[in-house]
Parts: C-alpha cells; structure tokens; sequence
C-alpha cells in the first residue's frame, strides 16, 4: 500500500502547498455552512445519492463531510490522514456508491473551492499558487478513495480467479486419473489377449489347425487393437492430440476379425456379405478422414 509520504511525491505536493492549503482554513471555515449547503443541494439532486442520504444517516453524514472538508486546510498530511481517507473510500464501497458519484462530487466542491479562491484573492499569482495547491489535494483525495474500489474489484478477482484455477486443476487431475486408469485396464485386457492367443496357439497342435491359425489370427488382431488404444492414450497424457483415425483403425481390425469368425463358423452369405460391405465404408471412411488431416495445416 503506497504511504502518504510516496502519494506528497507523485503529485509533488511539498509543505508549502500545506501551509498555502492551512491559509485557507479561516475562509474554509467562513464557508463551511455554505459549502455543506451547496454540496447536500447537490447530492440530493441526484437520485442515485439521495437515496443513501436517508433520514437516519443525514445529519451524520453531513457532519462526517463538514469534518472532512476543514481536513483538507488542517495543513497536516500524513499517514493518519492517509488512513482516514482510505476509511472514507471503504464507507462508500460499503454504501454500493458508483465510483462514478465519487468523481462527479469531487469535481463539484473542487469548482466550489477555485470560485471561492477566485472570489476572494484578487492578486493573480496569489490565486494560481492556491488554486495549484487545492488542486493537487483533491486529486490526492480523490485518488485515495477510488483505490478502494479498485481494491475490492481485486478482491472479487483474485476470489473469482482462484475458485476457477482449483476448478480446472481439479477437473485436469481427474480428467488425467481417468485416462491413467484407462491405460491400465487395456494394458491387463492385452495380457489377457495375449493368454487367449497361447491358448488358441494349442488348438494348432492338437489337430484342429484350421480353427487354431484363424483364432490366433483373430487373437493378434485384438493385440494390435489394444496396442493402438495404449499407444493413443499415453501420448494423450502426455498432452498429444486426440486421433480420431486410431478409433476408426481399431472398429476396422474388429470388423475384420468378425469376418474371419464368420467364415470359421460358415455364417450365412448375407451376413458375410453385411460386414463386407461395412467393412468398405468404414475404409473410405478412414481413407477420407486421413486426407482431411494431412491437408490441415501443422503448427
């Protein structure tokens, strides 16, 4: 948080200014019911901040503002004033008061206080160095009570920004759980492909040798498929791309082990002739799907 003493540099507010500010306190002061008359005339012409002003909170807040504008002639700017404006911009944050209202007022009394230099001080540099000066404490002011609104802005945020980082962290691990997982069931499916083909492999040396080559065949074809699948899902955790043709590739070995059972069982002609034909499309389908990917462009 900036302190006072970093706030006087940037708007190169030296103790002169102060002093030239604490000459002003006796005309302030001789203006002070004229000043909280006109201001309240103001605010209560705007509907947005009349209805803050209510009954109950009027007088108060017509104290607080009165107080706060001898502040500004008191010729002491510290931290503690620093602190009282920062309590000052939280009030409005907490009252729901547009920053906008904020600004509009501000611009209000600083014409209210360069009218009244004008009207009062007919010496014309008198009048520049004084009007310099109140313009570079408002501008404080002013600066001070809209960082509280850009530090509730913050606030909501960071709160906003670290409820969705968790969100997606969360929702990443999970997703990365998930395709572990996956990657281990194919893994103990292909061990027990892999059992089956030793078991099919048997039917060889036992005299049904037909049987046994298309069964192993049908077994290594599984093989490839699983290979395909593990092969896919550890290069997509290891943040590869989703390949669509690998999927189609693996409903292809499927249909062509379908095939060579059904020839083993000498299924009906309009079966073998169904999967056939399936078969081609989910080819052309693949052929057309390959062509797609290698016309996209590489990044």
């Amino acid at each position: 948080m900036i302190t006072m003493q970093e706030l006087r540099d940037h708007y190169r507010f030296s103790d002169d200014d102060g002093e030239l500010l604490k000459s002003l306190a006796p005309l302030a002061g001789q203006n002070q019911e004229r000043f909280s008359r006109e201001f309240y005339d103001y605010l209560y012409g705007l509907p947005e901040t009349a209805a803050i002003l209510n009954s109950s909170n009027r007088e108060r807040l017509r104290e607080m503002h009165s107080n706060w504008f001898m502040s500004l002639f008191a010729g002491i700017y510290d931290n503690h004033y620093l602190n009282h404006l920062t309590r000052i911009g939280h009030a409005h944050v907490r009252v729901g008061l547009n920053v906008h209202f904020v600004n509009a007022a501000m611009n209000q009394i600083r014409h209210f206080l360069l009218n009244l230099i004008d009207g009062n001080y007919s010496d014309r540099e008198q009048r520049r160095i004084l009007r310099e000066a109140v313009e570079k404490i408002l501008d404080m002011n002013l600066d001070v009570m809209s960082s509280s609104y850009r530090e509730e802005e913050l606030k909501k945020v960071f709160v906003s920004r670290k409820i969705e980082s968790f969100l997606i962290k969360a929702t990443e691990r999970f997703t990365y759980g998930l395709n572990l997982a996956l990657v281990l069931a194919l893994a103990g499916v292909s061990i027990s492909v892999v059992c089956l083909f030793v078991w099919d492999i048997t039917h060889i040396f036992t005299g049904d040798m037909e049987k046994g080559i298309l069964s192993a065949l049908g077994e290594l074809l599984i093989l490839w498929m699983m290979i395909e699948l593990m092969d896919n899902e550890i290069k997509n955790l290891k943040g590869g791309k989703f390949n669509i043709l690998v999927f189609i590739g693996v409903v292809i070995v499927a249909m062509i082990r379908e095939i060579l059972i059904t020839t083993l069982r000498h299924d009906a002609l309009q079966t073998q002739t169904f999967l056939a034909v399936t078969l081609l499309i989910l080819g052309i389908v693949y052929y057309l799907v390959s062509k797609s990917q290698q016309m996209q462009p590489r990044v």
